[in-house]
């Protein structure tokens, strides 16, 4: 059990504490609408002049978090299971030279780090490495490198597979490199795809959308600069293209995401600001036929900002908006055409306008709905407003104190009978069952809990929220 008091961690990492609320339209001075700021680490604390691209990490012995963060000299790996007191644990310097530009991508407990640094290669780091960091922040080495490669742009991976794609090369006319890494640290060059040019971004699914011919292939969606690319590349010997598109007012075709169903692909231009005037928009395609695919609409968004990297996550598109910040959209009305604003978090209060400052990357895959966001104001972390209290779903007939805990907690209740409880890690994987008199409060030891957050359940119904430090 970690013992470090608040005052301790902000002076052991560096952190700017910034926990807040978004009231009355800002955060701790950052514009926003719905989502509440929990921690900010500047890119100062990582030892950068920059930060870009972003992914995470769930360590599945705990259910602890960890964002994985490009830096302009590296990549920088933080302990963010307590939003609000994040650790910078260290950095993982850049294989070669320094660079704006850096991609990293995780599979099997392994981070996968490219960039346009000049002969870096692809680094691959061993995430359980950061259960024991003793003194952080530290300086990591690679558990393997890869040199079938220079440079890349950009890196895409399919977990259900376990191959790695990097795409932006200089080899393949710059599309994609295909490398087996179902043994992590002995990646195994196995060729590459050519025909369609240069891939600026991709992604790669297994697929499992409404076209029924090609259930159960791998398909690379690639965005390609001046238009969108599906190729079937099961056999890495043999991949097939199967259509391709543009769509009308092409800028610079950059990256894009599925929905859940893999019927629509939400396309980012990065250039169509700059060369139309367009506010931000977000082109949607429809992928129902892979063989035949069609432009179907495009929003437009209320700033001039450039778009740059989204996801989708249920019926919401995380979009990583430059100087408009983290803007999340609603998608759930797609299918008629229908995308809403549903709220944002303006991590560059300057200015909305078309440029390159501001927010690189989100990255809204973690089960706590953490959302992580970097770029020029480092990492910071937001989540939607309303999930900052511990007591979300607490019902009066019981409480539970203190509230974040340390080594114990006390369970009380105001209701007769015989009350079990059970303690969930965000994974939902039960990590304590006890049962108590439920009118007797009750200390239940945690110490055997790691810090984080948890559910706590009270007969199988009251739920709430546990903070473990």
């Amino acid at each position: 059990m970690k013992k470090i008091t608040t005052a301790i961690l902000l002076l052991a990492t560096g952190i700017t504490f910034a926990q807040s609320p978004c009231t009355g339209g800002t955060a701790d001075t950052f514009p926003c609408s719905g989502y509440d700021l929990q921690s900010r680490i500047s890119n100062g604390t990582m030892g950068a002049s920059g930060a870009n691209d972003s992914w995470g990490w769930t360590d599945p012995q705990d259910g602890k978090e960890y964002a994985i963060v490009g830096l302009t000299n590296g990549t920088a790996f933080i302990d963010v299971s307590d939003p609000v007191n994040p650790v910078y644990l260290g950095k993982l310097p850049t294989h070669t030279d320094s660079s704006i530009w850096r991609d990293v991508k995780v599979y099997d407990n392994h981070a996968f780090i490219v960039s346009e640094a000049g002969g870096h290669g692809m680094q691959v780091f061993d995430l359980t490495r950061l259960r024991n960091v003793a003194s952080p922040p530290t300086t990591f080495t690679n558990d393997a490198h890869d040199n079938s490669f220079g440079s890349a742009h950009n890196i895409a991976i399919n977990e259900d597979t376990g191959y790695a794609y990097p795409i932006g090369s200089s080899l393949f006319s710059g599309g994609p490199i295909f490398i087996n890494i179902q043994d992590p640290t002995n990646p195994v060059f196995e060729g590459g795809y050519a025909t369609d040019g240069y891939t600026h971004d991709a992604q790669i699914v297994t697929y499992n959308g409404p076209d029924t011919e090609h259930a159960g292939k791998e398909i690379f969606i690639g965005s390609n600069a001046d238009e969108l690319v599906i190729v079937d590349i099961t056999d890495k010997s043999n991949p097939v293209q199967l259509g391709s598109t543009d769509y009308p007012n092409v800028g610079y075709t950059h990256q894009g995401w599925f929905t859940e169903d893999q019927r629509y692909f939400l396309l980012g231009d990065e250039g169509d600001e700059f060369d139309f005037g367009f506010n931000t928009r977000t082109v949607v395609f429809d992928l129902s036929d892979l063989d035949n695919p069609l432009y179907d609409f495009a929003y437009e968004g209320d700033t001039a900002a450039v778009d740059h990297n989204g996801y989708v996550v249920g019926d919401k598109f995380y979009l990583s908006n430059y100087a408009a910040g983290l803007r999340v959209l609603d998608i759930s009305d797609i299918e008629n055409g229908n995308i809403t604003l549903d709220g944002y978090f303006d991590t560059y209060p300057s200015n909305n306008s078309a440029n390159y400052s501001g927010s690189w990357n989100v990255y809204p895959f973690f089960a706590s709905e953490n959302i992580v966001i970097t770029g020029d104001a480092g990492m910071t972390l937001v989540k939607a407003s309303g999930s900052l209290s511990t007591e979300d779903f607490e019902q009066t007939k019981f409480s539970l104190f203190p509230n974040p805990a340390t080594d114990r907690l006390t369970v009380s209740s105001t209701e007769e009978g015989i009350a079990r409880v059970e303690i969930f890690n965000v994974l939902g994987q039960k990590v304590l069952d006890n049962t108590y008199a439920s009118r007797l409060s009750e200390t239940i030891n945690i110490t055997s809990l790691n810090t984080g957050m948890y559910l706590v359940t009270i007969n199988n119904t009251t739920t709430k929220r546990l903070v473990v430090k």
